[in-house]
């Protein structure tokens, strides 16, 4: 073959190549984008570790009958891309266990070190943080226009039904956790347990349970929101929900808790409780700050001298701003199912006074949809007990009247009727007009529980709702006439002795409950304008069922 047959060869040869090359440049870029050594330079840490932004989220827990489900564990819908540069890190079975410690520490200067992991915030008692000079010195660079993966975190469900988070099982070992189940793309659902006064919690769904030792009071936890956090850095946090899987401290006396559990650094009022909290829940707003850390307290005290056994186990879960699934503003609890249950705090099944003084917050219910259409009412009936009392709000007013017949009747001061006790109420106030110019007692001023336009079948409508029964009529008043040692004694009862269901066509739907800061009686006092009422009587609380429709 001829030299110039041999350069013509060449040339086309090389035209073929530089064609695929050309045509093949885009398939070669994404090789080059999937490689180890150009994502640690391009986003400053290694995929492996932080791998959860294609991890497609579980479902949440669905409704139940008579389950309030927690809508914070809807998850977020990770972006879906036809162009995935780091599709090789993800849908790995074996191969995936196998290299999870070789990508964890492969690239150990560039993502733990620089994520402040070992600067050890999450156990402020160990000071030891040798790397911590090295993590000033060598900064995350992250793509402002990647959606980076650090900021995921999904939340997941474990085998036996606890909230974690989805991580390699590296990071999860790294910051405390244990893998319970599962995620997708070989991650493990972690889960997050802090058993210790005075720590920091930065983790979403975290566990805050009773520490092994002996108490000390008080204690405390920080629940610290930052956006520099790599574990916040996807949106800022604006609501906290606390869930009491476990709630155990003594019981209040005569309303007010010698056992204490506080909450601080929120923008909501979120009253003082105590007793047996299990299955409540709360959300606490926190004020957002896109620069400035915020911390959140929880406070247990405990009182001195008191042989009870407390234990606690509080699922601590952070909400991003902007979550469909926010509880709203002005709401302490939020439920989301057609039907289930609310309670007072410290409710329960059982014989006794339980309900706590300085109660004041809302109740907020999502209005669902019935049949593909937006429910239009709510209502509510009292609880099914077995030794508790499902309504128990205050005590009835009842006047009493002396006199030497039963024809003339001298004032004397109220008194406290059994058989009140045992009645509805319903207003704010209540006037007897027996007496010459009628005398005002208080009703459902000082502790109450409000259904605006709450109405029964026969649209019998009231708003305010405390005594001993759950009805809007104001029933007539009963007059009980006694003789004892030739003293004729009138009481003057109002209200009535059953409940009935009540039901409320105002949206959103929302309940109000308020209670005072003591449980004797209110003296009148013209000066101050405050109304005489009688001292409660073993109040409890309340136990509602709610259904939408």
């Amino acid at each position: 073959m001829s030299k110039e047959v041999c350069l013509i060869l060449v040339i086309v040869l090389m035209s073929q190549v530089s064609r695929a090359c050309e045509d093949n440049k885009e398939e070669e870029e994404l090789a080059r984008q999937q490689s180890d050594e150009y994502f640690a330079r391009a986003y400053g840490f290694t995929p492996e570790t932080w791998n959860a932004l294609f991890h497609k989220p579980s479902l949440g827990l669905q409704d139940a009958v008579d389950v309030s489900p927690y809508e914070g564990r809807t998850l977020f819908k990770s972006p879906q891309s036809s162009n995935n540069p780091f599709k090789k890190y993800f849908n790995r079975d074996q191969e995936d266990h196998e290299n999870n410690g070789r990508f964890a520490f492969a690239g150990l200067g560039a993502n733990l070190v620089n994520t402040g992991l070992f600067n050890n915030r999450y156990t402020p008692a160990n000071t030891w943080r040798p790397l911590v000079t090295l993590a000033k010195r060598i900064p995350i660079s992250v793509n402002p226009n990647f959606n980076s993966p650090l900021g995921s975190f999904d939340p997941c469900t474990s085998n036996v039904g606890e909230a974690g988070i989805c991580t390699s099982g590296s990071v999860c070992s790294l910051f405390g956790g244990r893998p319970s189940g599962p995620c997708d793309q070989g991650q493990v659902c972690c889960i997050n347990v802090i058993n210790s006064c005075g720590s920091i919690v930065t983790l979403n769904n975290t566990y805050w349970q009773t520490p092994p030792t002996a108490l000390r009071s008080p204690c405390t936890l920080t629940v610290r929101m930052d956006p520099k956090f790599i574990e916040q850095s996807s949106k800022p946090i604006c609501q906290i929900r606390l869930d009491f899987v476990s709630f155990t401290t003594s019981q209040p006396t005569a309303g007010t808790c010698t056992d204490t559990f506080q909450v601080g650094g929120v923008s909501n009022e979120v009253p003082t409780i105590c007793g047996d909290n299990r299955g409540q829940h709360m959300y606490l707003h926190v004020p957002p700050s896109a620069t400035n850390p915020t911390d959140v307290q929880l406070l247990f005290n405990f009182a001195p001298g008191t042989t009870i056994s407390r234990s606690w186990n509080i699922k601590i879960a952070m909400l991003p701003c902007g979550a469909t699934y926010l509880a709203p503003i002005d709401c302490l609890q939020y439920f989301t199912a057609t039907r289930g249950r609310v309670s007072s705090f410290n409710w329960q099944d059982v014989a006794g006074a339980r309900q706590l003084n300085n109660q004041n917050y809302n109740m907020c219910f999502r209005t669902e949809l019935i049949s593909s259409q937006k429910a239009t009412q709510m209502c509510l009936s009292v609880c099914s007990t077995t030794g508790g009392d499902a309504f128990s709000i205050t005590t009835p007013p009842a006047v009493l009247l002396v006199g030497t017949d039963d024809t003339g009747f001298a004032a004397a001061n109220d008194a406290d009727a059994s058989e009140a006790a045992q009645n509805s109420a319903v207003g704010a106030t209540y006037t007897d007009h027996s007496r010459a110019n009628g005398i005002t007692v208080a009703t459902c001023l000082y502790d109450y529980f409000l259904i605006p336009g709450g109405r029964d079948a026969n649209n019998v409508q009231a708003d305010r709702y405390c005594g001993n029964q759950l009805n809007p009529s104001p029933g007539s008043v009963k007059f009980q006439t006694v003789c004892t040692d030739n003293l004729w004694q009138r009481v003057f009862i109002p209200g009535t002795d059953t409940s009935v269901q009540v039901c409320t066509p105002i949206r959103p739907f929302k309940l109000t409950y308020q209670t005072d800061s003591q449980e004797t009686a209110v003296d009148a006092d013209t000066a101050t304008n405050t109304i005489r009422a009688l001292a409660d009587v073993s109040n409890t609380g309340f136990c509602l069922e709610f259904q939408e429709n």
